[in-house]
This record gives structure tokens, sequence and C-alpha cells, in this order.
């Protein structure tokens, strides 16, 4: 075994925590995201982890945020409740900003 193997291994195996890291950020940012919409929309607790799930799934309808937001600002409208993409967008950041802090807690 070589340095450069080494090196090598030690790169791909830190590329594949970013990524996984990346992975549950995403996650938990759009639960929380669809936790603080389902309160807009005044959602049962019940009602409110259901819909938090939806909104971790629209994440895999494309690439990137726009899917999450589309369904956010769809629900929220039909629900009566004037919000406009940008409050949604800041959310969106918000809520990422608070996902990467909790996961970084639960790390140690």
């Amino acid at each position: 075994m070589t340095t450069f193997d080494d090196r090598e291994r030690a790169y791909e195996s830190k590329f594949a925590h970013d990524e996984e890291m990346k992975f549950r950020v995403i996650a938990r940012r759009n639960k929380l995201l669809g936790h603080w919409a389902a309160g807009l929309m005044k959602l049962s607790p019940v009602e409110a982890e259901a819909y938090a799930k939806e909104v971790v799934r629209a994440e895999f309808e494309e690439a990137g945020d726009e899917d999450v937001i589309r369904k956010l600002l769809g629900d929220l409208t039909a629900a009566n409740v004037e919000i406009d993409e940008a409050a949604i967008r800041q959310a969106l950041e918000d809520k990422q900003v608070e996902a990467r802090r909790q996961l970084m807690e639960a790390q140690g």
C-alpha cells in the first residue's frame, strides 16, 4: 500500500461523507420547512408530520430547490396563506442553517 493509495482512499471517504452530510442537511431542512408551512396552514400535528414528509419527497422531483419552493407556494396559496416566493426562499435559507446546526450538534 502506498501513500498515494492511502490519500486517494481518504479523499474518497471524505467525499462520500460530505455527500451524505449534504443529503442529510437537505432532508432535515425540508422536514423543518414542511413543519413551518404546516404551521402557517394550521394543520394538526399528525397532518403536519405527513405534510413534512411530502415536502421531503418533493425534493426528488428535480435537481435543486425549485420543486420544493413550487410545492410550498402552491400549497400555501391554496390554503389562503398570504405569502410570496421570496418569503419561502428566506424560510428555506433559515431552515438550512437550522438543519446544519441540528446535525452538527447531534454529531457531538
